[in-house]
């Protein structure tokens, strides 16, 4: 049984089309690189999965279960198996590394806060911030502040961790250190679902690389297919042009 099921999926901005017939299955412990130029839906997939965007059509099924975006509660329920983190890293600026990564499991989930923070404190050890943990946010690089968004949405122990588009707003620089911090996740079998256009990045992490553009999943394969051997057109096209570059 998969560990995500999407069959059929189609979601609309207002009366635009945005995603269309979309399928994909996604193993336990897969990392799925999603690909394609811009405006193709692959951060509208994220975004519809986590339920910030409602679906027209189709069906999410995650180990099996369905997802009911018309419920509340589902929705609720959904979001706490999926995490997000965004291109921007959305923290509370008057709270330190260490308060950004406790707050929902204490506040929203009414955990035990001593044990929120023991977890937090492991958590920002592994993603190399421990010696940052009373920091606040302007007091961090981007990079940092990238990599407490990754601690937070982990300390809320999702199934599977969205990424979108997470070095895009950092300079080059500092880009290593948050893909760095993705390795690891992915050596210890998090289900991951990235959309990025870090190649070669993709190429030597993920598992499967899906192709969406013009709202579509155009092809589905591992990176040597998507990239050396691409059995579409389009995919083929795309490949060149992001090569040259």
């Amino acid at each position: 049984m998969p560990h995500l099921a999407i069959d059929n999926l189609n979601a609309d901005y207002g009366a635009t089309p945005i995603l269309r017939d979309v399928d994909l299955s996604v193993e336990r412990g897969e990392i799925v690189a999603i690909i394609g130029p811009s405006g193709s839906g692959k951060s509208t997939l994220l975004r519809v999965l986590t339920g910030l965007l409602k679906p027209r059509s189709g069906r999410v099924e995650i180990a099996g279960e369905v997802v009911n975006y018309t419920s509340a509660a589902a929705l609720r329920k959904v979001r706490d198996r999926f995490a997000i983190v965004f291109q921007q890293y959305n923290l509370f600026q008057n709270m330190t590394a260490l308060r950004n990564v406790t707050i929902a499991p204490t506040i929203v989930k009414k955990r035990n806060a001593a044990e929120v923070e023991r977890e937090a404190r492991a958590l920002l050890e592994k993603v190399g911030l421990s010696h940052r943990i009373d920091a606040y946010p302007d007091e961090m690089s981007g990079g940092q502040q990238q990599r407490v968004a990754i601690a937070r949405a982990l300390a809320l122990k999702p199934e599977i961790l969205l990424l979108d588009e997470v070095t895009s707003a950092l300079d080059p620089e500092l880009v290593a250190e948050v893909l760095d911090t993705i390795r690891t996740l992915a050596s210890e079998g998090m289900t991951m679902l990235i959309v990025s256009h870090e190649m070669a990045f993709v190429r030597e992490v993920a598992t499967k690389v899906v192709f969406m553009a013009d709202g579509r999943i155009v092809e589905v394969g591992p990176p040597a297919q998507i990239f050396d051997a691409p059995q579409t057109e389009r995919c083929a096209e795309f490949v060149r042009r992001i090569l040259r570059h």
